[in-house]
């Protein structure tokens, strides 16, 4: 076994067999843990800034391991190495440190924008994903149960717009843009109710009526496929194990 190969038993998670891949998922969590701690504070202090840079560097370093090794893990010969940048844990592992390297002078109003961008820091947490089993069983239902998903978000994308349409020609003097209407749609579907805009006519308040009980189905439906679905995945990863143990 080379180095390369090493270093990806490592970074990898593990299920406990090794004991330096472990220690090095619970020192990951602990950084990515320690890094979100600034984020809870709206002051910036100098101890904050360090954390944030030690951050960045462990997680730089973290990346240019997984790219280095992109090939063992896609295997995909060469290409992986051009294919590792554009994963989806790969794209949030670079977001996670782009707000770092963001210079902002508040003397600039039209740099301001770049401090909404410092947000992108929350995206270390999505770091976890790698290193929790329980969300990577949610991450697997609902990769297996995308196409079930899919239809009902349309299902729910296409009567929000209906319902919008709806209320925005009844009511035109409650809603007056559209996005009012889409706005009190998406509420109403998810059956949340904030009560800021809300119909005041007979015919709005029956819209209002029909909207919320068909969206009380609609929300259910992604509900009971994500429940089937990671029932089913248990159940797998329970084979899985027992299998092990077995052999």
């Amino acid at each position: 076994m080379n180095k390369r190969e090493r270093a990806y038993q490592i970074i990898e998670p593990t299920n406990g067999e090794d004991c330096l891949s472990t220690l090095y998922d619970y020192g990951m969590i602990a950084v990515i843990i320690v890094s979100m701690v600034p984020l809870a504070f709206k002051e910036t202090t100098a101890a904050f800034e360090m954390i944030d840079k030690l951050a960045a560097v462990v997680f730089i370093t973290d990346y240019l391991l997984r790219l280095a090794t992109a090939d063992l893990k896609l295997q995909k010969g060469k290409k992986s190495f051009f294919y590792y940048p554009f994963t989806p844990m790969a794209i949030i592992d670079l977001l996670s440190v782009f707000p770092t390297f963001l210079p902002v002078n508040s003397g600039l109003r039209l740099l301001k924008i770049f401090r909404l961008l410092r947000s992108f820091r929350v995206f270390r947490a999505f770091r976890m994903f790698r290193y929790s089993k329980s969300i990577t069983i949610i991450v697997n239902v609902i990769r297996n149960q995308r196409v079930p998903l899919l239809a009902v978000c349309t299902l729910a994308a296409a009567y929000v717009l209906l319902s919008a349409l709806v209320i925005f020609n009844v009511e035109p003097d409650t809603f007056e843009t559209f996005f009012e209407a889409f706005y009190w749609a998406m509420v109403s579907l998810t059956t949340v109710g904030y009560g800021d805009i809300y119909p005041v006519s007979v015919a709005g308040r029956v819209v209002a009526m029909l909207s919320s009980l068909i969206g009380i189905a609609v929300v259910a439906l992604p509900s009971g496929i994500i429940t089937a679905g990671y029932m089913d995945e248990l159940r797998k990863n329970d084979a899985d194990e027992n299998g092990k143990k077995e052999n």
